[in-house]
């Protein structure tokens, strides 16, 4: 970076001596301009990287709650089953008290009175736990069925993505073997297009072919407008040497994920609040960069599809 801005440095003093103010002046001023887009761009990567950490985390701790509101169910269930045991017992002891009070009247009042109280402690108890056990009974019925409603939301974001996967797949066929690919994980799914499909060599420019796979892949997205859309862009490791415009890798990438955002934009059914775009330089590698084949997989776009959780946050918050 020293020995990039002794250049420019060197570069400007010899300009200095051969042109005028003005255009040195200008100079300076666009030299400027791009260190100040530079640290805006890097601003807003660690930004979206980010927001990105916060998604996972929030995303983390719904499925923690939702195991932990499974596991409270099954503690409940194992509440009413040992409350219905102990009614069984009460009643039990009810029976065998009103029973020997018939005998014990006979033969000695004070013997029956005791019985009498004790019986209607008894009842009492019972009453008290019957009340207990319906109210357990309840909340059981309420909290299971919230649980169900949770299940059954997931279930239905997962045949979502499952089917917001295979739509993409189909609208795609024709690039099949181009370097792109479709797959489902973690309740998302990713679209991942090699950079031979979409971009020539240190270019953020798409090229004809790429242009038509994105639009494809933005009719499909166009038709599900509660998918949250990220979009990065990623490099291999050979530091980028093309146009002084760009400071590096991480510049690149987030030029070229632009770039896709922009293709994006252009179909007006899409929610462009959906749309994020992120460079993740070469910091990121699917593949090893000691071999071009692993580089060339490592030169990808990969546009990552998300279900909005807001649903399932709400059932969370409820149970």
């Amino acid at each position: 970076m020293i020995n990039k801005s002794l250049v420019i440095a060197m570069t400007l003093a010899t300009f200095t001596s051969c042109v005028s103010k003005k255009l040195y002046t200008d100079l300076e001023d666009r030299y400027a301009n791009l260190k100040k887009e530079q640290r805006a761009l890097n601003e807003q990567n660690e930004a979206l990287t980010k927001e990105r950490n916060t998604l996972k985390n929030n995303l983390e701790k719904l499925q923690d709650a939702y195991a932990q509101a499974v596991e409270e169910r099954d503690k409940s269930k194992s509440d009413l089953a040992a409350s219905k045991a102990n009614l069984d017992n009460l009643k039990a002891s009810y029976d065998a008290l009103e029973k020997n009070s018939s005998a014990a009247i006979a033969s000695n009042s004070q013997k029956n009175r005791e019985l009498l109280a004790q019986l209607e402690a008894k009842e009492q108890a019972l009453a008290t736990e019957s009340e207990r056990l319906n109210k357990l009974e309840k909340e059981l019925a309420a909290r299971s069925q919230r649980v169900a409603d949770l299940e059954q939301v997931i279930a239905s974001k997962d045949a979502a993505m499952t089917k917001l996967k295979d739509a993409i797949s189909q609208a795609l066929t024709n690039f099949e073997g181009k370097g792109l690919t479709v797959e489902q994980r973690d309740g998302k799914v990713y679209v991942s297009m090699e950079n031979k499909l979409l971009f020539q060599s240190g270019s953020w420019s798409v090229g004809t072919e790429g242009r038509k796979a994105v639009q494809q892949l933005g009719s499909v997205l166009a038709e599900n407008p509660e998918i949250a859309i990220l979009i990065e862009g990623h490099t291999d490791n050979v530091p980028y040497k093309g146009n002084a415009q760009l400071s590096g890798n991480w510049d690149l990438s987030t030029k070229r994920a632009t770039a896709i955002v922009n293709i994006l934009r252009e179909n007006n059914a899409i929610n462009p609040e959906n749309l994020t775009a992120a460079g993740r330089g070469e910091y990121a590698p699917i593949a090893t960069n000691d071999t071009a084949e692993g580089k060339a997989k490592n030169r990808r776009i990969e546009v990552i599809l998300t279900p909005k959780l807001d649903e399932i946050s709400k059932l969370l918050n409820d149970i």
